[in-house]
């Protein structure tokens, strides 16, 4: 019987990955930019969540935006007309992005004159979950729409994060979800992980959001 060797290909990409991701997030601090890297599955509200956000926040400080998707330039269209720095990655079929992937993208987005990159990450989650992407923080949208139980169902996405907003609570009265079984669920997963709810729609919650953020940056900027 001839011999073989076994590899563990998995290992060994997560491995370099985040390598990389440790390698980005230094060079981040160097430069005072802090990147915060947003997930949550398809239809949430993740880009007008993110409008909101650019609207409390871009005369405050500097932003840029990196736009994935697997296809389209719809969502980098609608940021750049907020009047901030913004661009479109495409990940050919990849359903995440990683940490070398991410560093070309900032490079792109030319991050000397931003102080705030968001990477709005492919929708899905399940893979954006598994690779570090060099992201300072990670947050993710839950809408209300999907359910209070999802963090039981993705165990991996609300470990990793360290904001989860949920979204459309205007919508509350209409769906089968209980808030603090919500926040008991994903502290299960996350015991630190900060729960703010908000209303992209309306605009209520937003300034909680805002304000977290960007005292996030100005420590990062220390």
């Amino acid at each position: 019987m001839g011999k073989f060797r076994t590899l563990e290909i998995k290992q060994s990409v997560f491995a370099d990955n985040d390598k990389r991701a440790d390698e980005v997030r230094k060079e981040l601090k160097e430069k005072k930019v802090y990147l915060l890297n947003l997930m949550s599955s398809p239809g949430s509200g993740k880009t007008t969540t993110l409008t909101r956000t650019i609207e409390a926040l871009k005369n405050q400080i500097r932003i840029g935006v990196m736009e994935a998707d697997i296809d389209s330039d719809v969502d980098a269209k609608t940021i750049s007309e907020l009047g901030v720095k913004a661009i479109q990655l495409h990940t050919g079929g990849m359903c995440h992005l990683d940490a070398d992937m991410t560093a070309q993208g900032l490079e792109g987005l030319e991050t000397g004159d931003i102080d705030l990159a968001i990477l709005e990450n492919v929708g899905n989650l399940v893979c954006p979950a598994e690779f570090d992407t060099g992201a300072v923080k990670n947050a993710m949208i839950l809408s209300v729409p999907e359910g209070d139980d999802k963090p039981l169902k993705y165990p991996l996405m609300f470990s990793i994060c360290d904001v989860v907003l949920i979204n459309k609570i205007d919508v509350m009265p209409y769906f089968d979800f209980d808030m603090e079984a919500c926040k008991k669920n994903i502290l299960m997963r996350n015991p630190n992980a900060k729960i703010i709810p908000i209303c992209a729609k309306t605009g209520e919650g937003i300034d909680k959001w805002a304000d977290w953020l960007l005292n996030e940056v100005k420590i990062w900027q220390e």
